[in-house]
């Protein structure tokens, strides 16, 4: 799977790492950018080493990294900058679904305030990511699959 954000600094890095610890059995994440900023924000690092996740090897990466590949089944967009712009045709043609999530990055203020920023993009991700791995994905049709993570996108916050 590949989470796709324009800097690739903090939502698509979180989400690559949630389904990586979460979903290790079973898939591999990826992140990109569209237009990445060079380097991971270090509240995404803090965020994800407070709850226990490993934080080696995440780095701000083009998608162009990964036109060629690997076959990705599933992409996802985590912000609607990158959800407005002209993405790549992906290798494998993957299932693709926008998974909006408010960026804590430009979220202004003391400490605390950008804690709490990351921590809620956190939460809505991993949300989500859990509805995604209970999924019975191999028995959903293509369609049907496309359809279930639109509405986890649309959705998975008002439940």
């Amino acid at each position: 799977m590949l989470f796709l954000c324009t800097g690739n600094s903090a939502r698509s890095i979180l989400a690559e790492a949630i389904l990586n610890h979460e979903g290790k059995e079973h898939f591999r994440a990826y992140s990109a950018g569209s237009q990445p900023v060079g380097t991971v924000n270090p509240w995404a690092i803090h965020t994800l080493e407070t709850l226990g996740y490993p934080v080696e090897g995440y780095r701000s990466k083009s998608w162009n990294e990964f036109i060629d590949g690997p076959e990705f089944d599933l992409v996802f967009t985590v912000c609607d900058n990158a959800a407005a712009e002209s993405c790549p045709v992906w290798p494998g043609r993957p299932i693709t679904a926008h998974w909006g999530i408010p960026d804590p990055a430009a979220v202004q203020g003391h400490d605390a305030e950008k804690a709490a920023a990351f921590l809620e993009a956190y939460r809505m991700l991993k949300r989500r990511i859990d509805l995604l791995l209970a999924l019975p994905i191999a028995s959903l049709e293509k369609m049907a699959l496309h359809e279930t993570l639109h509405a986890i996108g649309r959705d998975a916050d008002h439940q």
